[in-house]
């Protein structure tokens, strides 16, 4: 692959990414600016879950002009580390997130596992609705987020082991902290936050 052929591939990534992230801060938007539909329950208080929901949707417009900043230095060798850094941060962040959250909506769903809702955020929720939009909205959010920034860094190293490196200490980080998540939400060790 050319140089050239390299960059379009990262700008053709990097534009993806930011869309799907701009995709996703519209959909909490919609909760930002008072919206209720497809709202799996009532919150214990609106103005609340408006703020959290616009806090939200400032750090996703943030995330979404990550990978566009990143384009701008992808031909800096110097940047590169930090640049593979932070791809790798995202990418095992997200997935990670994404397989914890989704086998524990999975596990609610199937009657496994009952997951606590907190009741200063919600005054009333039907677990069920709350499972299905986390499996059908959130999550796949958090899962083609961190790929794209996996993605981004596959482009960015080029063959070799640099890239088997990358990926194989990603996949290696993905499974530890999974795990570590999963025993975590089935009570089987004390309470751990990692996504």
């Amino acid at each position: 692959m050319t140089a050239s052929g390299n960059q379009r591939r990262l700008a053709s990534v990097s534009i993806a990414v930011a869309l799907w992230s701009l995709g996703y801060a519209l959909y909490r938007g919609y909760y930002a600016v008072g919206g209720t539909g497809f709202l799996p329950g009532t919150p214990a208080d609106a103005q609340q879950f408006r703020l959290i929901n616009a806090v939200a949707v400032v750090i996703i417009v943030i995330a979404a002009a990550v990978p566009l900043v990143m384009l701008l230095l992808w031909r800096r060798r110097r940047a590169r580390p930090v640049l593979l850094a932070v791809c790798w941060l995202v990418a095992v962040g997200c997935i990670m997130h994404a397989m914890i959250d989704s086998i524990e909506r999975m596990l609610s769903l199937a009657g496994l596992l009952q997951i606590e809702y907190p009741p200063r955020v919600w005054a009333s929720i039907d677990h069920r609705a709350a499972d299905l939009q986390d499996l059908l909205f959130n999550e796949p959010w958090f899962l083609l987020e961190g790929l794209g920034y996996a993605a981004l860094a596959w482009i960015g190293l080029g063959p070799g082991s640099q890239r088997r490196w990358w990926v194989g200490s990603a996949l290696a980080a993905i499974s530890v902290l999974t795990v570590i998540g999963l025993l975590s939400v089935t009570g089987v060790i004390g309470k751990v936050i990692i996504g």
